[in-house]
C-alpha cells in the first residue's frame, strides 16, 4: 500500500527521522515546519494522512488538527498527533481537538507503520463512498451529505466483549450515562447479540482469558453484519505485537491499560461520529442509486430501467420457453386534466394511478412510468389470458373509483386504455414486443378508449 503522507515538525531531525522511515515503506513523504505551512501543504498536497508535532512554535499542533478538521474539505483527513506528551489528558486533549491518534515520541517503528496503514485504508474506503457521492449530487440526485462535524453528537449502541466483570463494569461506567451499553464474555454470546441488535461500536479485549482476542477481532471483521462497524480494542500497555496485528486486520482504533474514562469517552465519540458520517454517506449512495433508476413522481420505476429489464427478462423467456405478457396503460384525455385543472392536478392523478397499479399486480410484475401519462408493466411466467385479466380489473377500478384531488372539484372521474401483447416463443425482441402493445393501445383508443385490447398472437 503507498500513500501520501504530510510529516509536520518544527525540527528538520525529527521530520527526516519520519521521511526515512516512511520512504523506506514507500510512501510518498513531503514535509512542512509550521502549522501554516502545514494547513497550506493539505490544500495543496491533498495528503492522505498527517503525521502532525504537537508542540509547534506559534500555531501548535492541536490548533492545525483543530483547524483541519473544520474545514469540510478536509475533515476526513487522518491526523495523527506524533508528541512527547504522554498523559491521558494530553491525549483527550488532542482528541476533542479530532485527531485519530497519538504516537508517543521516541516513535516505535512498527506502531508507526502499523497505524497509517490502518488509517490509510479506512480513508480510501472513505475517499470511495465520497466519490460516488459527489456523483449523485452532480447529477442533481442527492444532497450533501453533513461534514464530519455537522454530524453532531448522537447515542450509541456499544458492545464490550470482555470476561473480566471489572474490566466491563469500569468500562460501562464510562459510557453509559450518554450510550447504550451491553456486554458479553464469548464469541458465541457476541455473534448472537450481533445477529439480534447490529451495535454502532464494538470494544474487544485482547486479554480474554477463554478466546484468542485477536481471533475474535478477526472473525468479527469477516461478518457481513460488522465490515462497518468501529472496532475499539483494549491492549496492555506495552504489547506491540498484539497492537500491531490488530491495527493490520482492520481495527480502528485502541486503549491502553489501565483505560482512561476520559480517553476511554473521547475515542468512543469520535469513532461514533465517524460512523454516523460514513453511514450517510452510504445512504446518499443507495439513495442515488434507486433514484437513478426511479421516476422521481411517482415511485415506480423509470424508462431506462425498464428498457434493460425487459432485454433480460426477453432473454429469459426465449430460453424458458415461458410467456411473458407485456401492458401499456395510457390515461384517457390526460391533457385535458392539465388544462383544466393545472400540472399540480394532474401529477396528483399520476401518483394515484401509480399507486392503483402497484395494489392490482403481483410482486414478480415490474411497474414503471413510461413518460407523460403512459405506464408500463412487464408480467413474466404469463401469457396474454391471463393479463387480460389483470388488467380489466385495473380499468374497472380506475373507472368506477374517482381520483381524489386537493382543489375543487376534490373528485376527478378517470379513465385508461390499455394495450397487450405476450412474447413470441422464437425471435422475440424487447422492440418488437414494445411495438405490438403499442399497436394494441392505439387500437384502444380508435376503438373508443376505455378499454382493454389484446395484440393478436
Amino acid at each position: 500500500m503507498t500513500a501520501r503522507v504530510l510529516v509536520v515538525d518544527d525540527i528538520l531531525s525529527n521530520v527526516k527521522l519520519l521521511e526515512a522511515k516512511l520512504a523506506a515503506e514507500y510512501f510518498e513523504v513531503a514535509s512542512a515546519f509550521s502549522g501554516l505551512e502545514a494547513l497550506a501543504k493539505v490544500e495543496e498536497l491533498a495528503p492522505d494522512i498527517v503525521l502532525l508535532d504537537v508542540m509547534m512554535p506559534g500555531m501548535d499542533g492541536f490548533e492545525v488538527c483543530r483547524r483541519i478538521k473544520h474545514n469540510p474539505k478536509t475533515a476526513h483527513l487522518p491526523v495523527v498527533m506524533v508528541t512527547a506528551l504522554d498523559q491521558p489528558a494530553d491525549r483527550v486533549a488532542g482528541l476533542e481537538a479530532g485527531a485519530d491518534d497519538f504516537l508517543t515520541k521516541p516513535v516505535d517503528d512498527a506502531a508507526l507503520l502499523a497505524r497509517v496503514r490502518s488509517l490509510v485504508r479506512l480513508k480510501i474506503m472513505t475517499d470511495e463512498l465520497r466519490l460516488r457521492e459527489q456523483t449523485g449530487q452532480s447529477m442533481g440526485l442527492i444532497d450533501p451529505v453533513q461534514t464530519l462535524l455537522e454530524a453532531g453528537e448522537f447515542a450509541g449502541r456499544i458492545l464490550v466483549i470482555d470476561d473480566r466483570a471489572e474490566s466491563v463494569a469500569w468500562i460501562t461506567a464510562g459510557l453509559q450515562s450518554q450510550n447504550q451499553t451491553s456486554s458479553v464474555g464469548t464469541f458465541e454470546e457476541a455473534l448472537a447479540h450481533i445477529k439480534g441488535a447490529t451495535p454502532d461500536i464494538i470494544i474487544v479485549s485482547l486479554a480474554l482469558r477463554a478466546f484468542d482476542g485477536l481471533r475474535l477481532c478477526s472473525q468479527l471483521r469477516s461478518l457481513p453484519e460488522c465490515r462497518s462497524i468501529p472496532i475499539l480494542v483494549l491492549v496492555g500497555e506495552g504489547d506491540r505485537r498484539k497492537l500491531t496485528q490488530a491495527l493490520e486486520m482492520g481495527v480502528n482504533d485502541y486503549l491502553t491499560r489501565p483505560v482512561d474514562q476520559n480517553e476511554l469517552v473521547a475515542r468512543v465519540r469520535t469513532q461514533l461520529r465517524k460512523k454516523r458520517y460514513s453511514d450517510r454517506l452510504r445512504d446518499n449512495v443507495q439513495l442515488s442509486l434507486e433514484m437513478a433508476i426511479t421516476d422521481q413522481l411517482t415511485g415506480l420505476y423509470n424508462r431506462r430501467y425498464m428498457s434493460r429489464h425487459l432485454n433480460a427478462e426477453i432473454g429469459n423467456a426465449g430460453k424458458s420457453g415461458r410467456p411473458l405478457a407485456f401492458l401499456i396503460l395510457d390515461i384517457d384525455h390526460f391533457k385535458s386534466i392539465n388544462d383544466r385543472f393545472g400540472h399540480d392536478m394532474g401529477d396528483e392523478v399520476l401518483r394515484d394511478f401509480a399507486t392503483r397499479i402497484s395494489a392490482n399486480i403481483r410482486n414478480i410484475d415490474l411497474a414503471c412510468r413510461f413518460g407523460g401519462e403512459e405506464f408500463v408493466v412487464l408480467m413474466p411466467d404469463t401469457d396474454v389470458e391471463f393479463a387480460s385479466v389483470v388488467a380489466e380489473r385495473l380499468r374497472r377500478s380506475v373507472e368506477t373509483t374517482p381520483f381524489a384531488i386537493s382543489r375543487e372539484p376534490h373528485q376527478l372521474n378517470v379513465t385508461i386504455s390499455i394495450g397487450i401483447a405476450g412474447s413470441e416463443p422464437v425471435g422475440d425482441t424487447a422492440e418488437a414486443l414494445l411495438r405490438r402493445a403499442d399497436q394494441a393501445l392505439y387500437r384502444a383508443k380508435r376503438e373508443g378508449r376505455n378499454r382493454v385490447v389484446a395484440a393478436a398472437a
